[in-house]
């Protein structure tokens, strides 16, 4: 397992690339959006000061799967956020917002849940 430390910017993009091609053959298209989910990679380490260990987060409203490329310590890291926020790229934007509204929390919320069972599935997309 390689780790993401001392990696360049330009690299880690590359290898999560290169996931979430992967990642996108196995779980498809969503219904939710006109397009697969755009990567960006983050220079800043959280995005809203609260959680300072962020590794990634999907941003509906772009489509767009945001990696905090330097909370990232390994490559089974790298996929697990990949597989994680590629999950919520499937699930729909209105229920995310309408499960928060009936007093879900991050550590109960079903899409939450639903998207870290799926981590577990990270290790068939480090295969060589």
């Amino acid at each position: 397992m390689h780790t993401m430390n001392g990696l360049s910017k330009k690299k880690v993009e590359r290898i999560a690339q290169t996931y979430l091609d992967k990642i996108t053959e196995v779980y498809g298209f969503s219904k939710h959006f006109k397009s697969y989910p755009y990567l960006t990679l983050e220079d800043k380490v959280y995005s809203d000061g609260t959680d300072k260990n962020l590794k990634g987060e999907f941003i509906s409203d772009d489509n767009d799967i945001v990696l905090y490329w330097k909370n990232i310590k390994s490559e089974e890291e790298l996929i697990r956020t990949l597989v994680h926020e590629y999950t919520h790229y499937l699930q729909s934007p209105s229920w995310m917002t309408r499960y928060y509204n009936m007093g879900y929390e991050y550590t109960d919320h079903p899409y939450e849940v639903q998207a870290y069972v799926e981590e577990e599935n990270w290790i068939q997309f480090n295969k060589k």
